[in-house]
């Protein structure tokens, strides 16, 4: 990306650690917990364990092309070092483009729905796509607003995000007694070893989130140091959100409630500590989490658009707006991604994401490795 397209030095190492776990640490992670237990019996902390050993394994690639080739838009640079100014290229990178955009959308709408549980109000479906576009139209104007509100924003989400979950997490925990014993009392709650390698591989996606730094590339001060700190940063900062979720939901609830309470199985396990409250606290928390992730994914998407086009590997056209390449596509990213949230129900496709996430991650790590 040329120099007047971004801010180049713009993002510190902290802000760029909270856009990072702003991603990964969403309001999925209250679903996620009940999906990995499902699959992986009463053994699901430890499937988060090797699933953020697994992710740093896959790290290390982003990491030490980020370090060699810093850039704004970070992962069409790799591509495009591993295969060249090609269709696969292309192709590959637009892949994990519409990935995010579905989850934007599919987030947005999460915060809609997160959003009216704290009011008793009719016509939910109607409300849902409304706060969902509200949501992303807040994400283009902080992102409008430049890097240093974007950070500032992101640290502060950041921090109440994560401390939240941590105190909630820990006040269960000493509730509980720091026991154990409620998610595997039951002798038919053992898991098959492929039931467990599911789980793992569900947990995965938890980490993926990692990527969305080796977006801000250049636009971070000292890249070739920090890009790679803040990558193995969010990636800790997770795992202990993980592992402390994991523990707090499985010292108070058994692997059936844990499924059955879905996303506020945090809020159901706090209820010995916080009674009626812990479902507020959850929706509040969830609340912060859909917002920060929104804010991060679009801030990613629109430097990775603007990277192919830069490469030449997409057409751009400017439809007679004002402002550089990247603000351009912050504007096409936030339209459809708003379309897709306002018009859609994108439950259905949501594993879409999730698969062509995968794809593209093999499809890098093959070009780097051949």
């Amino acid at each position: 990306m040329t120099p007047e397209t971004y801010e180049k030095g713009s993002l510190s190492l902290a802000g760029t650690v909270a856009m990072g776990t702003g991603v990964m640490i969403g309001a999925g992670i209250f679903a996620l917990t009940g999906q990995v237990a499902q699959f992986s019996g009463p053994a699901f902390p430890l499937a988060f364990l090797l699933a953020a050993i697994i992710s740093g394994f896959s790290a290390y690639t982003y990491i030490k092309m980020s370090d060699k080739y810093p850039s704004s838009g970070g992962i069409a640079m790799i591509l495009q070092k591993a295969y060249g100014p090609t269709t696969i290229a292309a192709a590959s990178a637009l892949l994990m483009t519409m990935s995010m955009i579905i989850n934007e959308s599919l987030v947005a709408r999460t915060f809609g729905a997160y959003s009216l549980q704290l009011f008793d109000v009719a016509q939910k479906d109607t409300l849902i796509p409304v706060l969902a576009v509200g949501l992303i139209v807040l994400a283009f104007l902080v992102n409008i607003a430049g890097n240093q509100v974007i950070g500032s924003v992101s640290k502060v989400a950041a921090v109440l995000k994560i401390g939240g979950i941590l105190f909630f997490s820990g006040a269960t925990l000493w509730a509980s007694g720091f026991s154990f014993e409620a998610a595997s009392t039951a002798a038919e709650n053992v898991t098959s070893p492929a039931g467990f390698l599911a789980g793992v591989a569900l947990a995965v996606l938890a980490f993926k989130g990692f990527t969305t730094i080796t977006n801000s590339g250049a636009e971070v001060r000292n890249p070739g140091k920090n890009v790679g700190h803040a990558i193995m940063w969010s990636l800790t900062i997770c795992l202990v959100v993980y592992m402390s979720v994991a523990f707090a939901v499985g010292s108070s609830l058994t692997l059936e409630e844990i499924v059955a309470a879905k996303d506020f199985s945090l809020a159901e396990a706090s209820r010995p500590a916080f009674g009626d409250l812990g479902v507020g606290f959850t929706v509040i928390i969830a609340i912060i989490a859909t917002a920060s992730g929104l804010l991060a994914s679009v801030f990613a998407v629109s430097r990775m658009l603007a990277m192919l086009t830069d490469m030449k590997l997409i057409p751009h056209r400017h439809f007679g707006m004002p402002g550089n390449i990247q603000k351009h596509m912050l504007v096409y990213t936030v339209v459809v991604a708003a379309t897709l949230a306002a018009f859609f129900d994108l439950g259905r496709i949501a594993s879409l994401g999730a698969i062509y996430y995968l794809v593209m991650d093999i499809i890098i790590h093959f070009g780097v490795l051949r």
